[in-house]
């Protein structure tokens, strides 16, 4: 089998929410859930759009999925062929990740002979609004063949229903359909056009939800009976009349062919891996897996906007309410950075033009500055509910503190400005708005620090950390090292502006008084108060008092559950009394900020902390991965990595938090696993606006080799053992 390739024969209930995700294809604007084609929202089929979103009613809301242009199967002689009602001789479903090609192939024994139906589909990264599928059927014997192929309105929401209209039509050739969301009134517009290379009696049938094309033909036993399928997507977020432009962009894919479109799709692809795949001398696995995760990261990438992020579980779906999380800045962005610094960009746009959203956030809980949605969605609006969890005994919502206490969402959106600026040098992205957003988060945090009387010192209380199972505490250490990080940089900033006469300070300076923030933001610095490491153990306290909670082992906790979907954190959780923590909190802090602290330190604290992470969310094991890379372990650092990497091709993971199903997939680990493969293993740094590569490869490892971009150029890297060349490549 090819390391590009992924394949499976299971068609299994159990297996339908993790096969969606493993075979999942997207191209930024929108994701096809890798379900088959005869699929419904029984099985979890989704066509999942980029930021636009529906309330239905009071429940949450969500992105909305348009409706699936992709749903066909075979009827002979009055029996329907579908997985998984009719059980096959042979099946078989693959991703080919390297061209992004979903397929599929399954051979049905039937009282007159064999079946067999093989699809091909992408979504192409040429043309984002465009899917195409080829079909074929073929048979060993003569039969009468119905197909049944069309659009599918009877959508699979998880807080829905959203289109409180849907208009079907056939105009010309195509089939349409025209949805209108109940809350927002944003439509979406789906245009399907069909061509075969066969003669067939086409009818068209059109129910309350669906509406289908009938094809009858006859076989010969000797051939086979091929229809391409051009779909189109356009919402009023892309044009004032989305059918109008939905139907051009079909019909003009279907005069271009399906194999010119394919071959469109993957000369994009292929682009994209000159400058990203990377090669492992001596650990296949390792090789495949990082691929495939980078292979969901471009899958998601926003390449045909100006300002828009990525959702924590990508276009799989509408978990999470499609919102933004830290998860971008902080574990998808380093791999734009390195490699797609315009995708960077656009993500940070994102965070800059939703900067009033930030402003109406801190200003609602009595605040300064900017505090960022911890569930961001269009504007800035903050989706987390106050009650994000439903309790799984008494099915009641529990009281959360998400969207009140995350206070370190607005320190890790500067992280990721800061990050940009010194990766690209591209300054420019200051004077667009990015200046404003780090003194406002300054501002913000500026209003949320107490004084302690008696020390003068500046602390920061009643917050969640990165760990979250332990609510509303006091100086959590990687908040306040955070936070600190944000005064610096705003400070900073000022101190720059004010060495010389630019544009941006004078725009600035009639927003801001600089001198007294200037005067703020050092005394803040200075005085915040951030707990240091124990000088006999080098430990540091997660969090005030939480070396005084009960100091037992995962397991043991896990041990106490009544119900395996019981959260674990929250007032009553299993794990809130403990030291038990869901994902690396410390040990983050001490990655993002390794140059303060010697690998002693680090060393300590990754041996206290790691076995007390019950490593519940997918952001967790790279951080740990990425901590042993900092102190020298390379090899205790390799299977968190591979943690990361094979979070979504292998599957599993957490799939509920209570009551509310959270599948999907994981593009932070995704991008974790980059993270930790370049900047761990191989040891790819920035140090004062120069590029430095100290490698550690593990032991398996004999050769490794990469690009990355940096400071406007595009590197090869080619590391073997601790010796390593690089050499500058030309732009394409």
């Amino acid at each position: 089998m090819s390391n590009w390739i992924i394949d499976s024969s299971d068609f299994s209930a159990e297996k339908v929410a993790d096969l969606g995700n493993q075979y999942f294809i997207g191209n930024g604007y929108l994701g096809v859930r890798g379900t088959l084609e005869e699929y419904g929202k029984d099985q979890l089929a989704a066509v999942n759009l980029a930021g636009i979103y529906d309330r239905h009613g009071s429940e949450w809301r969500e992105p909305l999925n348009a409706p699936n242009a992709l749903f066909t199967w075979v009827e002979i002689d009055h029996k329907a062929y579908q997985l998984p009602i009719c059980a096959p001789l042979e099946h078989r479903q693959q991703v080919d990740f390297e061209q992004a090609l979903h397929s599929r192939k399954t051979v049905w024994k039937t009282e007159s002979g064999m079946l067999c139906v093989t699809a091909q589909r992408f979504a192409s990264m040429a043309n984002p609004h465009l899917i195409c599928m080829e079909y074929v059927v073929s048979t060993d014997f003569c039969t009468h063949v119905t197909l049944h192929t069309g659009i599918d309105c009877d959508i699979w929401d998880i807080h829905g229903p959203h289109y409180e209209k849907t208009e079907m039509d056939v105009k010309g050739e195509a089939l349409t359909v025209l949805a209108t969301a109940g809350e927002t009134k944003a439509q979406v517009a789906v245009s399907e056009l069909v061509l075969c290379d066969f003669h067939g009696n086409q009818r068209i049938d059109c129910s309350d939800t669906k509406i289908l094309r009938e094809i009858q033909f006859e076989t010969d036993g000797k051939r086979s009976y091929t229809f391409c399928k051009f779909i189109s997507i356009y919402t009023t977020h892309d044009c004032s009349d989305p059918l109008h432009d939905a139907l051009a962009c079909s019909n003009q894919s279907a005069k271009t062919g399906y194999e010119q479109e394919k071959a469109a799709h993957i000369g994009k692809w292929s682009a994209l891996w000159d400058n990203t795949r990377v090669e492992i001398e001596g650990d296949n696995a390792a090789m495949r897996a990082l691929n495939y995760s980078i292979y969901h990261l471009h899958c998601i990438a926003p390449r045909h906007a100006e300002s828009m992020s990525i959702p924590a579980r990508g276009l799989s779906g509408q978990t999470y309410k499609g919102a933004v999380f830290w998860d971008t800045e902080m574990f998808m962005l380093p791999f734009y950075l390195y490699t797609e610094p315009k995708v960077a960009r656009t993500l940070l746009k994102y965070r800059i033009d939703t900067l009033p959203g930030a402003r109406a956030k801190a200003k609602e809980y009595g605040y300064r500055g900017a505090f960022y949605a911890w569930e961001s969605q269009e504007g800035g609006y903050d989706a987390c509910s106050d009650y994000n969890v439903t309790d799984v005994f008494t099915q009641r919502p529990m009281k959360t503190y998400f969207r009140d206490k995350q206070v370190h969402i607005s320190a890790d959106v500067v992280y990721g400005i800061v990050q940009y600026l010194k990766v690209t040098g591209d300054t420019s992205l200051l004077d667009e708005g990015a200046a404003e957003v780090i003194l406002e988060c300054a501002n913000f945090y500026r209003s949320a620090l107490v004084k302690r009387a008696d020390s003068g010192q500046f602390e920061i209380h009643d917050v969640i950390g990165p760990d979250e199972y332990h609510e509303r505490v006091n100086n959590n250490v990687y908040t306040n090292q955070m936070a600190k990080f944000v005064f610096h940089e705003a400070a900073e900033l000022i101190r720059k502006l004010q060495r010389g006469c630019c544009p941006l300070r004078a725009k600035l300076e009639k927003q801001f008084d600089l001198n007294s923030m200037l005067q703020k933001f050092e005394e803040s610095e200075h005085r915040l108060f951030v707990p240091q490491a124990d000088k006999e153990t080098g430990i540091i306290e997660q969090f005030d008092g939480y070396f005084k909670l009960e100091n037992t082992s995962v397991e043991a906790v896990r041990g106490r559950l009544l119900d395996k979907r019981e959260y674990w954190g929250g007032a009553y959780g299993v794990a809130s009394q403990t030291q038990v923590i869901k994902q690396a909190d410390i040990v983050t802090m001490l990655n993002l900020f390794s140059k303060e602290y010697d690998s002693k330190t680090l060393k300590s604290n990754w041996d206290y902390y790691e076995p007390r992470t019950e490593h519940g969310s997918s952001l967790s094991a790279c951080m740990y991965a990425m901590s042993a890379c900092r102190f020298g372990e390379p090899d205790l650092a390799y299977p968190f990595f591979m943690q990361s990497a094979t979070a979504d091709l292998n599957g599993g993971g957490k799939q509920w938090a209570g009551l509310v199903y959270i599948g999907g997939t994981h593009p932070a680990a995704c991008g974790g696993a980059w993270l930790t493969a370049i900047q761990g293993f191989a040891g790819v740094s920035d140090e004062n606006g120069v590029m430095k590569i100290h490698p550690q490869l593990p032991s398996k490892w004999k050769h490794m080799q990469f690009n990355i971009y940096f400071q406007d150029c595009i590197y090869s890297v080619e590391i073997t053992g601790q010796d390593y060349k690089i050499s500058k490549k030309d732009k394409k």
